[in-house]
């Protein structure tokens, strides 16, 4: 009997130390995931909402995506990229869009086709939704500045209309690679 009433006692002893160890272990575990989700939201992925058409058929109206932060960090970014970058006119604001100038170019748009550096040939924009309408004159793209263009070049608030048409390379924080949601459409962003 007296060695049963001690290992009662032994575990009624033991019972509050479990628990402060569980709730330590608990608070480490969700301490630690709460540190690595800000790393990862800070320095490997950059998370957007896709609120408007102006991607669409690349990327429609409410994907939610994922930007590589780390894509250049060796590179720079190159035509054709599908980026994520602070909004020129409102930092703010996050935008994701297509590369169609690249520093030190002049982009030249006219009768909805887009021409680099006075070629005679436009560029290839067979991934639009549309033909682009209207011509909007030249831009000349600043060293370390890109020009931005949506896929729907109709329904696009984008380079043509900022009051600060050319995005910073500083201001470019991914470039785009998977679609989370709709669950539907999940996968890679060409």
């Amino acid at each position: 009997m007296r060695i049963r009433e001690k290992k009662e006692k032994q575990l009624e002893e033991e019972k509050p130390l479990n628990v402060k160890r569980e709730i330590l272990e608990w608070v480490i575990l969700i301490a630690g995931t709460i540190l690595l989700v800000i790393f990862l939201d800070t320095k490997v992925v950059v998370n957007s909402e896709v609120p408007s058409a102006s991607m669409e058929n690349t990327i429609m109206t409410g994907d939610h995506i994922f930007g590589n932060r780390m894509a250049y960090r060796d590179s720079d970014p190159e035509r054709f990229d599908i980026v994520i970058f602070r909004m020129p006119d409102d930092k703010s604001q996050l935008y994701i869009k297509r590369i169609i100038g690249l520093p030190g170019e002049t982009v030249t748009i006219t009768d909805g086709k887009v021409y680099i550096d006075g070629s005679q040939e436009p560029l290839d924009d067979s991934f639009i939704r549309e033909p682009m309408e209207g011509s909007f004159g030249s831009f000349q793209v600043p060293e370390d500045c890109y020009f931005m263009l949506g896929d729907n070049r109709n329904n696009s608030n984008d380079s043509r209309y900022w009051l600060n048409p050319y995005v910073e390379r500083a201001d470019i924080l991914g470039k785009a690679f998977f679609r989370y949601l709709p669950l539907n459409r999940i996968g890679i962003v060409e």
